[in-house]
């Protein structure tokens, strides 16, 4: 699935998200974050090398359960997960390549 522009309208539940299957990256912010806003060039080009790799994106805010269950606490929060376990965590990535490193993590068998 390809790098999603928008944040999803509804938030995914906490056992949807541990049931998923293969790669997936779980980002967590807001459409006013400049943070966050900062983040999407290198979130969408290092989505771009990684076609297979869910990418869930997901507006949080204070009383979100879904950002809650993972103690997200800054924006962007980008949780790597592999068959709905976390795999690796970046907050506020600076530069494209941590983003890659972590997709290598998750998107190896």
């Amino acid at each position: 699935m390809p790098f999603q522009a928008r944040h999803l309208a509804a938030e995914p539940e906490r056992t949807a998200v541990d049931a998923l299957r293969g790669a997936s990256l779980l980002e967590f912010g807001t459409p006013w974050c400049g943070h966050c806003q900062r983040a999407q060039p290198l979130i969408e080009a290092a989505l771009a090398a990684h076609p297979g790799v869910e990418h869930i994106k997901v507006e949080d805010g204070p009383g979100r359960p879904l950002g809650r269950s993972y103690r997200v606490k800054l924006w962007p929060t980008l949780v790597f997960l592999r068959d709905g376990q976390e795999v690796a965590r970046l907050v506020r990535p600076q530069a494209g390549q941590e983003i890659a490193q972590a997709l290598e993590k998750i998107n190896t068998p």
